[in-house]
């Protein structure tokens, strides 16, 4: 049984599509969670449905709601403030020997972050990347085991299956109330048709097929 869940991602939102029913499932056990958001997803595109936020407005939108997210996932959240879209171009071992500095206070027993090279964004990559810098940093006997997420189009015939394949219907419910805590970010992303999907079902029904398996690869 894990003792305390560190979660690394770069932008608000991560958590709650990614992993928030494996994270809602920790806390129903009892296992505390804290969540390191490296940006606030500032140069994010969408605006809200219908456009309510703009260029100046949506990083302190998205900052409430990743913290109105992380009340219902019951987790602790640290914003690192580090600039949207720029994560690639920062020095990798900055921010490894930075996020280092929380594992050794936090003392985890499990990181779960984006597996580089494979999560699709340049900053889910980098901060991925810098994330796993980091537990290599750690003396051997304190470094915790990685959960690394992959969804690029190739990751299954680069990596093979995912080793943790996570069935976290019995906490969709608590998932979608965090994605929806996304409000400028959420609706675009639900109820956007995808090739192959059944126009009849509703929003709620396309995301339990979509978001209903959270997989991981250990490291």
């Amino acid at each position: 049984m894990e003792t305390h869940v560190v979660v690394i991602y770069p932008h608000p939102d991560d958590e709650a599509f990614g992993a928030a029913g494996t994270i809602a499932k920790f806390r129903d056990e009892g296992i505390p969670v804290t969540y390191l958001c490296g940006t606030l997803g500032e140069m994010g595109r969408n605006m809200g449905t219908p456009t309510y936020a703009n260029r100046e407005s949506l990083p302190a939108i998205r900052k409430k709601e990743l913290i109105k997210a992380c009340e219902v996932l019951d987790i602790e959240l640290e914003m690192l403030g580090y600039r949207d879209k720029t994560i690639e171009f920062e020095d990798r071992m900055e921010i490894a020997a930075r996020l280092k500095g929380y594992l050794d206070k936090l003392k985890p027993s499990l990181v779960i972050t984006h597996y580089p090279e494979y999560a699709v964004h340049p900053d889910h990559n980098a901060f991925g990347a810098a994330a796993i810098e980091a537990v290599s940093l750690m003396e051997a006997e304190d470094r915790p085991a990685i959960w690394a997420q992959a969804f690029s189009n190739d990751h299954l015939e680069a990596l093979g299956m995912p080793d943790i394949i996570n069935d976290i219907t019995p906490f969709f419910d608590k998932k979608m109330e965090a994605i929806l805590a996304h409000d400028s970010q959420a609706m675009v992303s639900l109820t956007q048709q995808r090739p192959n999907e059944d126009p009849n079902l509703d929003e709620k029904e396309r995301a339990k097929l979509r978001l209903g398996i959270e997989q991981f690869y250990t490291l």
